[in-house]
C-alpha cells in the first residue's frame, strides 16, 4: 500500500492561513466571514474543495480550488452598474507610484511611430489602431484609486477612451466570456466581460493631462478601478475577445484570476 506523505503541523496552518486569505475577503457579510477564518480546519478545507489535504501536492490541488471558487463568488458579487469612487485633483498622489516586476529603467521603450494595436478574436472589425486614431475618438477621464495587492494604493488621474465604446466601435462580441491583453514587457492578463464593460473601464492613453508617460505604461495601459493593480495591464499590445481561459502573468502563479479590488 502506497505510503502517503503527512503535512508538518507548519505547513497545516500555512495551507490554512492561505485558503482564509483567499475566501475570507469576498464574503459579503462581516459575521460569517469571521465565522470562516475562525472555524475553517484541514477536514472543512478537503470537504469544500474535494481534494486530499494530507500532502503538499493535495494542498496546492486544495488551494487551487478555493482560488477559483473564490473567482466565481467575485464574479456573482461584482456589480457591472456599480461604480468605484472618484476624488478632486487635490487628492491624487504626486509622484504617482511605479510598480512593475522589474526596475523602472527596464519598463519598455515603444515608438509611436511603429506603434499599432493588434486586433484578434471574436471581433467584427480586426484592423489595427494607430495612437492618433486612438486620441480621435471621443476621450473621457477619471481620478480614480489604484490598489495594489501589496497593501498600498495611490489616487491618479487617467485619461482615454471608455472601453466598452472601443469594444462597441470594434465589433467585440459582448457574449464571449473573456477579454485578454498581451504587452510589450511580456505580461499578459485578461479580464471578464462585465469588468470589461463596465462605465469605468478606460484604454488610458493620458496620465494627469498628458501622454501616458512609459513608467505608467506607453502607449496605452487598461485602467480598471474595479480591479486590483496587477489586473490593470501596461504597454498594451494587442487586444483579443474569447471563451477561452486566457489566464495571465500572475494569475498563472497562482494570483486570484478576477482580481476584484
Amino acid at each position: 500500500m502506497e505510503k502517503r506523505s503527512r503535512l508538518s503541523t507548519a505547513d497545516a496552518e500555512l495551507a490554512l492561513r492561505e485558503a482564509r486569505q483567499l475566501l475570507a475577503p469576498r464574503i459579503e457579510l462581516p459575521e460569517r466571514r469571521a465565522f470562516l477564518t475562525r472555524t475553517l480546519s484541514l477536514g472543512g478545507l478537503a470537504l469544500l474543495t474535494g481534494c486530499e489535504v494530507t500532502s503538499q501536492s493535495g494542498v496546492e490541488q486544495a488551494l487551487s480550488a478555493v482560488s477559483r471558487f473564490n473567482d466565481r463568488v467575485q464574479g456573482w458579487l461584482f456589480d457591472p452598474n456599480a461604480l468605484a469612487p472618484t476624488y478632486p485633483a487635490s487628492m491624487i498622489t504626486r509622484p504617482f507610484p511605479f510598480n512593475a516586476y522589474y526596475g523602472v529603467d527596464e519598463a519598455p521603450t515603444v515608438d509611436e511611430a511603429d506603434y499599432r494595436l493588434e486586433i484578434a478574436g471574436r471581433v467584427a472589425d480586426r484592423r489595427p489602431w494607430r495612437l492618433a486614431d486612438l486620441r480621435a475618438l471621443p476621450q473621457a477621464e477619471q481620478i480614480t484609486r489604484h490598489i495594489c495587492v501589496e497593501g498600498w494604493s495611490a489616487i491618479g488621474r487617467w485619461g482615454g477612451v471608455r472601453f466598452p465604446d472601443f469594444l462597441a466601435r470594434i465589433g467585440a462580441d459582448t457574449s464571449a466570456r473573456y477579454v485578454g491583453f498581451k504587452c510589450a514587457d511580456d505580461y499578459y492578463t485578461s479580464i471578464d466581460m462585465a469588468t470589461a464593460l463596465h462605465p469605468q473601464t478606460l484604454l488610458t492613453l493620458s496620465y494627469d493631462g498628458r501622454t501616458l508617460p512609459r513608467e505608467y505604461g506607453f502607449p496605452m495601459k487598461l485602467r480598471m478601478p474595479t480591479k486590483l493593480g496587477y489586473k490593470n495591464p501596461k504597454h498594451v499590445r494587442a487586444i483579443f475577445v474569447t471563451n477561452a481561459y486566457p489566464g495571465g502573468y500572475w494569475e498563472d502563479q497562482g494570483y486570484n484570476w478576477f482580481g476584484g479590488s
